[in-house]
């Protein structure tokens, strides 16, 4: 059996240690950047101890945990649901008012319609600075909405924010978004890449789904694309964990 030379170890295991040490001085550094910013400071003086409470009251270290961002638009709901890296199972952490609304039930489909998104995205932006206080970003347009919204007039810049005033997006009080947005930090810092978030019309548990599908029946188009996405909210209430979702060629969700 041949050896690995020496020498191999010698450059191999330097180069572990590099990438581990860039990796946490990435994920250290994103949350020490952050807190530079005087919104940001206020957010984690004033609320980190009260959310790591929310955290240690299911047994989840704020200092590790996934979370998972849930929304049902008829309720004016956001769910903020964590687990442990290790574990399957997500638990319900906080519910909170979404403060106003706008637009009608239904997803987004172009730039000017005033909706709030349905469907499946992800934070993808984080604000320290934002008209609204503090804003988490959410990433409309996804694939779906590309295949099946308004060609080259989709809009954008769709947020969880604060100063509870909207167009087509989720806000909440600045008190309340603190919270969130420490959270948010929290869960990027300990190396969360994607923060999923789930946007839903209503909790479409089938007493919901029967009473919308009959407001909507003429709707045909719309109650598809409901009971499409509700396949998403089906899942996670039976498991408790996130489905594989991936978009057809349709713009269809494939959910499993």
């Amino acid at each position: 059996m041949k050896k690995t030379p020496v020498y191999f170890f010698r450059i191999l295991l330097p180069s572990f240690a590099f990438c581990f040490l860039t990796f946490s001085f990435m994920t250290d550094n994103f949350k020490t950047q952050q807190q530079k910013f005087p919104r940001v400071k206020t957010a984690f003086t004033e609320k980190e101890k009260l959310v790591k409470e929310f955290f240690s009251a299911k047994g989840i270290e704020l200092s590790s945990a996934i979370i998972f961002i849930r929304v049902f638009k008829d309720e004016k709901q956001l769910e903020i649901w964590a687990k442990q890296p290790k574990q399957e199972k997500f638990q319900l952490i906080k519910t909170y008012d979404i403060c106003a609304s706008s637009g009608a039930l239904g997803p987004k489909r172009k730039q000017g319609d005033w909706q709030v998104p349905e469907g499946f995205y992800e934070i993808d932006r984080f604000n320290p600075s934002s008209n609204f206080y503090l804003s988490l970003g959410v990433s409309y347009p996804n694939a779906s909405d590309k295949i099946l919204g308004e060609k080259g007039n989709l809009g954008g810049d769709i947020f969880i924010h604060g100063n509870c005033v909207t167009i087509g997006c989720m806000p909440l009080t600045d008190d309340k978004i603190k919270e969130v947005y420490v959270m948010a930090v929290e869960a990027k810092s300990n190396g969360q890449q994607k923060i999923p978030v789930h946007i839903f019309p209503f909790r479409m548990n089938d007493a919901n789904m029967k009473l919308f599908g009959e407001k909507y029946k003429t709707d045909i188009k719309l109650v598809a694309f409901w009971k499409n996405i509700q396949k998403g909210f089906d899942y996670f209430e039976e498991n408790n964990s996130l489905p594989a979702v991936s978009v057809l060629n349709n713009g269809e969700y494939s959910v499993k």
